[in-house]
């Protein structure tokens, strides 16, 4: 324990500091261009090429940089417009409720009767691919989840006598979600966050692994394993290593998630 931390936050904290820092500063140190073929086809470890080529001749270890860029941000973007949409559309059911919170409820039950892999495969079939438009697909999909968290975290403050006696004063609607509501939900939303945003990562990974998330030749954590899955026909490893960053990712994310969930569950003594 530090300073009444566990060591595996510290462990989370230091590896997704990591991962920002890449992130922020990943193309200005990596060795090669984005889609520059300096080398020959799946060469080995080398002081060239620290993680070697991919299948045409890229640089993996400057693929992997730029690519952290790419995932992470669109991550962190579709994360928290899903959590803008969910929460405000939540809260507002909750607030509100009869027909409105019904409406909205039964809009949302259709969405999530969808498998959501197949949804986001049918749309992004038919739209124009960029990044403007996975952004909005992931989050459209991704915010009935927190729409379902946060209308049930709400419903339980909306009947407290802090906010009934806010009705009484006459605030407004906007006032008792922004003062009163919010600030009483935001443990269970915090760690949603957290476990929402491994889920993007891994939803992105998916798309570009299928062909439909990000296009060549941007560099993308799920695209890497794709284009590079062949390597492991020839004994090679490279597949690995981008699938090894979504992993350590997430589940150093899942550290800081358990320490929120942990810490917001404990008792406190008045």
């Amino acid at each position: 324990m530090v300073k009444g931390k566990p060591f595996s936050f510290w462990v989370g904290a230091a590896i997704v500091a990591f991962f920002l820092v890449v992130a922020l500063i990943g193309p200005w140190i990596a060795p090669y261009g984005e889609s520059d073929a300096a080398g020959e086809v799946w060469q080995p470890f080398s002081r060239d090429f620290l993680l070697g080529t991919d299948s045409l001749g890229r640089d993996v270890l400057s693929r992997l940089l730029f690519g952290t860029r790419t995932t992470v941000l669109l991550a962190v973007s579709a994360t928290a417009l899903s959590f803008a949409i969910g929460m405000f559309f939540g809260f507002l059911a909750a607030v509100v409720g009869g027909m409105v919170d019904q409406l909205i409820s039964r809009v949302v039950d259709v969405l999530m009767s969808i498998p959501t892999l197949i949804f986001a495969l049918v749309v992004l079939s038919l739209l124009p691919h960029s990044k403007i438009t996975l952004i909005l697909v992931m989050a459209a999909l991704d915010s009935t989840r927190v729409f379902r968290l946060s209308r049930a975290v709400a419903r339980d403050v909306t009947v407290m006598e802090f906010v009934e006696a806010a009705r009484l004063r006459g605030e407004g609607l906007a006032w008792i979600i922004r003062r009163e509501v919010l600030p009483n939900t935001l443990p269970p939303i915090i760690s949603e966050f957290g476990l929402r945003f491994c889920f993007i990562i891994l939803f992105l990974s998916a798309l570009s692994f299928l062909g439909l998330g990000i296009q060549p030749p941007e560099a993308d954590w799920g695209g890497m394993v794709r284009d590079n899955a062949n390597a492991i026909g020839f004994g090679l490893l490279l597949p690995l290593i981008p699938a090894a960053a979504i992993v350590l990712l997430t589940i150093s994310v899942n550290l800081l998630v358990d320490w929120q969930l942990n810490r917001s569950s404990r008792p406190r003594i008045q």
